[in-house]
């Protein structure tokens, strides 16, 4: 691998079309972390910290096998009542996370981090606010029966760029933001540490 080409500490498909599609070089790899085991250690932070202490660990933990790579980690938290909610672990948990979101409103939090030679050299969120209708009992059996096992690989439940848009009667912030990157705020630090052009 050559060190002069981003590393992203994450096997995320969406992150990695994101990055493809703006026309950025870089490999990716798993993080090596156990995420569960870290988001336990977490609980003394605020939640709204989550999103950005996972990113920079996730891009530390790369960093330690890979010294010499700039590393990008990269998170996202979704809160609502002061709650954290994971990626369901199946579809009836998809499904009743989905009732619990119906009608309401929650936040999205998006956080990048850029790690060399287990150095933080930045960190960035944005965040975005999503309002999910309330909808039918039929509609929810169509959309799980429509996601299959699809609905159990994003926070929430949804893709917006997918049938995740049905669910919603109301979004404010930006696109990347939502799909899980900070994407304005990562693309000037990029081009700060000459990995974009100017």
């Amino acid at each position: 691998m050559s060190d002069t080409t981003l590393l992203l500490a994450s096997t995320s498909l969406t992150r990695i079309g994101i990055l493809r599609r703006a026309g950025i070089s870089f490999e990716h790899t798993a993080p090596l972390i156990d995420e569960s085991l870290l988001k336990l250690s977490l609980k003394k932070i605020p939640i709204e910290q989550w999103a950005k202490s996972l990113a920079n660990e996730k891009a530390l933990s790369v960093s330690r096998e890979h010294p010499d790579r700039l590393i990008l980690g990269a998170d996202q938290t979704l809160l609502i009542d002061n709650l954290v909610l994971d990626k369901p672990t199946s579809i009836a948990d998809a499904k009743e996370q989905l009732l619990y979101l119906r009608g309401r409103t929650h936040h999205l939090k998006s956080a990048a981090a850029l790690v060399r030679d287990g150095t933080t050299l930045w960190t960035g969120t944005d965040e975005a606010t999503l309002h999910v209708r309330d909808f039918t009992e039929d509609f929810l059996e169509t959309y799980l029966s429509e996601m299959g096992p699809e609905v159990l690989s994003s926070v929430g439940c949804y893709k917006l760029e997918d049938r995740g848009a049905q669910l919603f009667s109301a979004v404010t912030g930006d696109y990347f933001t939502i799909l899980g990157l900070p994407m304005w705020h990562l693309m000037e630090q990029l081009r700060r540490e000459g990995f974009a052009k100017a």
